[in-house]
């Protein structure tokens, strides 16, 4: 959309000083088949400060702010349509182990795990499988950890899943996962059956890409770091 064509349905609008639910309904529809990114976005709403501002110096000023305040509404960026809530879920009980299982199957392309221990064979059963199905698995735990009677970390780096440890006399404590990039999980809940079946835990489940990509960042440097 040009600057002219834009100010054009602009200065239409605001003829009134008053956005229409009519209106309202053309400037989006205008925005949804230019798809219009944030950065333009911006500038659109830069633009409609600009020109509520000019106004401003008539005697209109009251109406004028409260156009503004419409339109600007409507230029605000929308979410993706296919974003979910995120979710936050508590233990004990069987709804923690039955999410992370079904978020490790739904995974297509790649699952960056960063947890102090797994012995939970339902858990550690859907990691071998989504590594069977050609997803990209990575697993970072604590060394003291991996070695403890029942912990599956040397059984699924046996089947040929990446796996690294801290090299450090603390501990790995980091509870997190991600997968394909754009889903993250962290929490206090440990991999266990005992977090299943006793302890109070919990973790969230979130698509915000802020979160992701800041996760995705620190597990990119503990996987350098211990490589």
């Amino acid at each position: 959309m040009s600057s002219e064509e834009l100010d054009r349905i602009l200065k239409h609008t605001m003829a009134d000083f008053r956005l229409s639910r009519g209106e309202r309904q053309m400037l989006g529809s205008i925005l949804d088949q230019t798809g219009a990114d944030e950065h333009e976005l911006a500038v659109l709403r830069h633009r409609a400060f600009e020109m509520a501002r000019g106004e401003l110096l008539g005697v209109d000023a009251h109406r004028v702010l409260e156009w503004l305040e419409e339109v600007v509404k409507v230029l605000q960026a929308k979410p993706p349509k296919d974003e979910q809530p995120p979710e936050a879920l508590f233990g004990p009980g069987d709804a923690c182990p039955q999410r992370i299982v079904h978020l490790l199957g739904r995974a297509t392309r790649k699952i960056d795990i960063c947890v102090f221990t797994i012995t939970d064979d339902r858990i550690a059963d859907a990691i071998a499988e989504a590594h069977r199905n050609d997803v990209a698995v990575r697993i970072i735990s604590d060394n003291d950890k991996a070695e403890d009677r029942g912990s599956d970390i040397d059984r699924l780096r046996r089947r040929g899943i990446a796996v690294r440890v801290d090299r450090s006399e603390y501990h790995m404590h980091h509870k997190f996962a991600l997968f394909d990039d754009d889903t993250l999980l962290t929490g206090s809940y440990n991999w266990t059956r005992s977090a299943a079946d006793r302890n109070a835990e919990n973790f969230i489940v979130t698509h915000d890409r802020r979160l992701t990509r800041a996760f995705s960042q620190a597990f990119e440097r503990l996987w350098d770091e211990w490589g």
